[in-house]
């Protein structure tokens, strides 16, 4: 049986929303592709292990091209340098927008108008 970790004892997380801008829709496999090659150039892999980042596919939306980002507190700024040191991806040319950085996925929905209920 596995016990919970009270919440004293958990890692702290922050969430990182992304906007991207490109003339045409990208998926969601050449975006994590080009996050995860901007975040192993710009914070090496010591970093990256230390930061502890996760790409949400159920939380990117195609259309609008918005995402979550999951990360470690101190490395916040590190992985928002990281997403505007992207130019391009495949032919395409991209600009990564942060939207929000919030503490909760839910938190982040509302407030960034990505939610259906806005409650």
């Amino acid at each position: 049986m596995r016990l919970k970790i009270p919440s004293s004892m958990r890692k702290k997380k922050r969430y990182v929303i992304f906007k991207v801008h490109s003339d045409s829709p990208l998926d969601f496999f050449s975006v994590k592709n080009a996050l995860w090659n901007a975040f192993l150039n710009w914070m090496g892999e010591y970093g990256l292990s230390n930061a502890g980042i996760t790409i949400y596919k159920n939380l990117y939306n195609q259309k609008a091209g918005t995402g979550f980002v999951k990360c470690d507190p101190k490395y916040v700024e590190h992985v928002k340098m990281a997403m505007s040191l992207i130019h391009q991806i495949g032919d395409q040319r991209v600009v990564f927008q942060t939207l929000r950085v919030s503490g909760t996925i839910k938190s982040g929905k509302i407030k960034t108008g990505l939610s259906k209920n806005k409650t």
